[in-house]
């Protein structure tokens, strides 16, 4: 009981910090410079070049021979997933990733939808941006931005795009049509990282809105999990009138009387379990790329087989944190093993894990709740869809703190912290759902 009262004073006390600043406020939209050395004199080359996702034998080779020095640690008996990924299993992971798994088949796949780059503030910044197939007479299809997070990329929304392109092939309403842009964060797969400290969350949502306007969208849609929804809350923060944000992700017994529902209260209670213990269970790695990213992140960048331990275990706890007590992580249940390795592929071929790392350590380096953005509120229409399977379940009384106004709350059927590569029908229905009442607002 002691931990459930502390834990509802220091809710209490941040939702009273928040409602005490009650106002709309704007971030001021800078500028800023990413790439190596000084900002030069001449104007920035604003074009957006085609780019293809690309391979070659060698790469392979260097890769194989790298799992092929790959040295076993065997696991405790009956530790399943409890002390991180389980080594039997692994090894048919790395059996498959060298003998079966086709990359050259998997680039193919990439190159599916039309890729782009474009300069913007010194980085190199990757994109795809898919547009509808057809359209029905007179209509004009909704631009709609998708943003990953971490460990994953932009092959996450791969699933879910016809589904949000083509609704009516796919058996959904085609009231909504999007077109769909999906880029890779700075640091993140073929985005450039940033040669400067200090990149964070906020310089990456200005980007993302200078490539927006590049692309002749004054009005769009955003989406995004994990860190897709900070930017994607910073965007709305700096230029507000131009965005809608469409599915971001006390004691038991008081629970009614403060207004949470029965499935709140299913998806919060036992406090110590699905809070205390959760926290201590997954954010380990939390801590460290927080501080030391690069330490880890030579270690990871060395050793594919390294790599894919490290980002794979999240992808088995974050979908569903029972598959932690299952000898193999429970990750083929939700997943195919080329699904899981060809995110693994976009990390190990463009060395992005590191970088990709640096993110932790530039948004939470200096503490929570120091940058000014973390204590405004977002004015802007909002839809926040709840996967029962996330790491921590936010109630709509508390999403609504940050978000006043907050017009879509979903509790999803199934699904968890990767809803667009684990659940694109349910996170796409959403959307529609969504972009249905901001339309009537």
């Amino acid at each position: 009981m002691w931990l459930e009262l502390l834990l509802a004073s220091v809710l209490g006390l941040v939702i009273y910090w928040f409602v005490s600043r009650d106002k709309e406020e704007t971030l001021p939209l800078e500028d800023g410079w990413w790439g190596p050395g000084t900002k030069p004199s001449a104007r920035e080359d604003e074009s957006i070049r085609p780019f293809k996702v690309e391979t070659s034998d060698e790469e392979i080779k260097d890769l194989h021979q790298r799992i092929d020095g790959f040295r076993i640690t065997p696991p405790l008996e009956g530790s399943r997933f409890h002390y991180g990924f389980n080594s039997n299993y692994l090894k048919k992971v790395v059996s498959y990733w060298r003998n079966e798994f086709d990359w050259k088949k998997q680039v193919e796949l990439l190159n599916k939808y039309p890729h782009f780059k474009t300069k913007i503030e010194g980085l190199d910044i990757h994109f795809i941006h898919v547009k509808p197939p057809q359209l029905p007479s007179g209509r004009t299809p909704k631009p709609l931005l998708m943003v990953h997070g971490w460990p994953g990329s932009f092959f996450e929304f791969y699933k879910i795009i016809p589904l949000l392109t083509d609704p009516k092939t796919h058996g959904l309403s085609d009231e909504h049509v999007f077109e769909v842009i999906c880029p890779s964060i700075p640091g993140y797969g073929f985005s450039e990282a940033s040669s400067k400290k200090g990149f964070n969350t906020v310089a990456a949502a200005r980007i993302f809105y200078k490539l927006m306007s590049r692309l002749g969208f004054q009005k769009f849609y955003i989406q995004g999990g994990d860190w897709g929804s900070l930017i994607c809350t910073n965007m709305a923060q700096l230029v507000p009138k131009n965005i809608y944000t469409p599915t971001l992700l006390l004691g038991r017994r008081f629970g009614r009387f403060l207004g949470y529902t029965e499935r709140d209260i299913e998806l919060l209670y036992p406090l110590k379990e699905k809070i205390f213990f959760t926290i201590m269970r997954e954010s380990g790695y939390f801590h460290i790329q927080a501080t030391k990213p690069d330490t880890v992140g030579c270690a990871l960048n060395d050793s594919p087989v390294g790599l894919a331990a490290y980002i794979l275990e999240k992808f088995s706890t974050w979908t569903k944190p029972e598959y932690r007590d299952l000898e193999d992580g429970g990750l083929e249940r939700k997943f195919t093993l080329d699904d899981l390795l060809t995110n693994i592929m976009i990390y190990w071929t463009t060395g992005t894990i590191v970088s990709s790392q640096r993110f932790y350590k530039e948004n939470l380096g200096q503490g929570i709740m120091v940058h000014r953005h973390e204590g405004m509120k977002v004015f802007v229409p909002m839809g926040y869809a709840a996967f029962p399977c996330e790491l921590l379940h936010a109630p709509e009384k508390w999403v609504k703190v940050k978000y006043p106004k907050l017009i879509s709350y979903s509790y999803m059927e199934r699904g968890g912290h990767f809803a667009a590569f684990e659940e694109p029908r349910l996170l796409a229905q959403d959307i529609h759902k969504f972009v249905s009442l901001a339309e009537i607002q």
